[in-house]
């Protein structure tokens, strides 16, 4: 009965600590619209803040960088916070914010990546500083936050200076060129900056070759959209021959398209579009050597035509002249085509945190082809993710039921061991056998360790371990009458217990990873999940006290026993029915 109780009192808070009233860690998306912290009854200070805000300027034009300031009053200190740009009148989520140290992140606020920033600690803090990328807007833009000292006492929606959009006189004054050996910034006359260039799949299969994610969508009408077209231009005989590419997709980073002889990065070519330092799109040729960063090649024959970077979607066209070739490999026009996002900090392509759509197979891109990809990551972790949901909230869950709720109901032989023993060794079997196949596939997915996803592939690690641990204590299980059999019993159970925790938490933080819903709709149906899964033990472990007259009786015993498995299981279903579509769907 005690470890049941532990077990129910750990779940209960594991189950509850991701949607507590605190948010320590400072993942607040949920409070964007209102500003206001969830503290229970707590309300917020109506006195002077003692903190302040500044920017590095009052005015702005697209695309320009500013520093963003908060700092308490008289060495006044804070523990959480949250800071948004929203325009003056309809609070739309304007601008897109970048951290500059670890006490802080981004937050994504109605969809918009990078639109707000919080704590990532509970730290105090006397002051802390971001950089600001001005939008492609006119409108006037107001810094609000919110700022914690304790629980109990925060200031909520502290208005800070309003950002006007500067008028320009001069058009020189507002771009500059920049050419250097390894990137060029799209900002001179002749290759201009424009608003919002205009990208579309007119002409594909026709005129030019074209690669999207979603199939056969327009960049022009749908900002998801992640496109990239190249079609001849000039001609061999008189030195002009190039391929004209166009690229389009949603990043706050860069966008890049990657021409490889396989499916593997590794010396293949790379043509970038990056919001540099300055606010301007880049465009950068490199070369991969696997998961390094690309080294970045002259760009004398890049000759840049346009660019745009509008409502978080980066725009870029430019020509590369003479024929493309793999790292001095013959040259050729048959590749596959990687298209990835990732960030671009100090005018450098970071690594993309998610892998890249790649083609199906070799494409000519001087043809006038239309194709399409998938992200292999997709399918290796929403199956790496489905496999762990089976394992520890099904398969683990029932033979931790049979073992401790109908060891008497089930003790029918079967090849010599008794029913519950059986089915409770099976089940586990199919947990450790699932969890070792997920484990893999993980590493597979990722092809090594994942430093970007946070305590979720270290508890993933550890369950792996207690997992094979497991097993192999319970196969030097004393004797039934031994006097160790109550320390094996006791570890075996501990273990299990710490196992199914950790598991539940890894699977908690697993789902967030890959839940794009604003409301964190697959993390509350495993907190419904985790929430059937106590009420079913303690029914069991209630029924088993208070009815010790009816386990006299073994028909009445296993009737009503095996009454609450089948209603239990049938809950199980339907909770994995909606985490496997909703996995499924992301």
């Amino acid at each position: 009965m005690e470890e049941c109780v532990l077990f129910v009192v750990c779940v209960i808070f594991t189950t509850l600590l991701p949607t507590t009233s605190g948010y320590p860690n400072g993942r607040i998306e949920e409070a964007c619209s209102t500003m206001e912290p969830i503290h229970g009854s707590v309300k917020s200070q109506s006195s002077s803040p003692p903190y302040s805000i500044t920017v590095s300027n009052t005015t702005y034009t697209p695309g320009d960088k500013f520093t963003v300031t908060l700092e308490g009053l008289s060495g006044q200190q804070f523990t959480g916070f949250l800071l948004e740009s929203v325009s003056v009148g309809t609070n739309e989520f304007l601008g897109t914010f970048t951290i500059l140290d670890s006490k802080s992140q981004t937050l994504t606020c109605s969809r918009k990546e990078n639109a707000a920033v919080s704590h990532t600690t509970k730290v105090k803090k006397q002051k802390i500083q971001f950089e600001w990328t001005a939008p492609s807007t006119s409108q006037d833009i107001q810094f609000k936050t919110t700022l914690l000292q304790s629980y109990d006492v925060f200031w909520s929606n502290i208005k800070g200076p309003v950002m006007k959009r500067a008028r320009v006189t001069d058009p020189a004054a507002t771009t500059s060129a920049s050419n250097t050996a390894a990137t060029k910034t799209l900002v001179s006359s002749s290759n201009p900056v424009s608003d919002n260039l205009q990208i579309s799949s007119g002409g594909c299969g026709t005129s030019k070759f074209c690669f999207s994610v979603p199939a056969d969508c327009s960049p022009d009408s749908n900002p998801d959209c992640f496109f990239m077209s190249s079609s001849v231009t000039g001609n061999a005989g008189t030195g002009t021959f190039g391929l004209k590419f166009e690229l389009s997709g949603k990043s706050s980073g860069y966008i890049a398209v990657g021409l490889s002889d396989d499916k593997i990065m590794g010396a293949d070519d790379i043509y970038c579009c990056g919001v540099g330092t300055n606010g301007k799109v880049q465009v950068q040729h490199a070369v991969s050597s696997g998961k390094t960063t690309p080294t970045t090649l002259p760009v004398d024959n890049i000759e840049i035509i346009a660019s745009s970077f509008t409502d978080g979607v980066i725009k870029c066209s430019f020509i590369r002249r003479y024929q493309i070739s793999t790292q001095q490999r013959a040259a050729t026009d048959l590749f596959y085509v990687f298209f990835a996002t990732g960030p671009f900090s100090g005018d450098q392509m970071g690594f993309h945190p998610r892998l890249p759509f790649i083609t199906e197979a070799k494409v000519n891109i001087s043809s006038f082809q239309v194709a399409s990809g998938s992200a292999s990551e997709n399918f290796i972790i929403k199956a790496h993710g489905l496999l762990m949901l089976a394992a520890w909230m099904t398969a683990a869950s029932i033979g931790m039921i049979m073992a401790r709720h109908f060891k008497t109901a089930a003790k029918i032989l079967i090849h010599g061991k008794a029913a519950w023993f059986q089915v409770h060794y099976g089940l586990m079997v199919v947990t450790v056998g699932a969890t070792v196949i997920g484990f893999i596939m993980a590493f597979v997915s990722r092809l090594g360790w994942s430093y970007d996803k946070g305590a979720h592939p270290v508890i993933g690690c550890i369950v792996m371990i207690l997992s094979l641990i497991q097993p192999f204590i319970a196969f030097f299980r004393p004797a039934p009458q031994a006097n160790r059999r109550p320390l094996f019993n006791w570890f075996h159970r501990l273990n299990a217990l710490l196992i199914k925790i950790l598991a539940v938490a890894c699977i908690f933080l697993g789902l967030e990873l890959i839940d794009e819903s604003e409301n964190g709709w697959l993390s509350k149906v495993m907190g419904g999940f985790v929430g059937w899964e106590v009420l079913m033990f303690i029914l069991l472990d209630g029924y088993q006290r208070f009815n010790k007259k009816e386990i006299e009786d073994e028909d009445k015993k296993v009737n009503k026993e095996t009454y609450i498995l089948v209603i239990y299981i049938c809950g199980n279903v339907v909770f994995q029915a909606a985490l496997f579509y909703g996995i499924r769907r992301g």
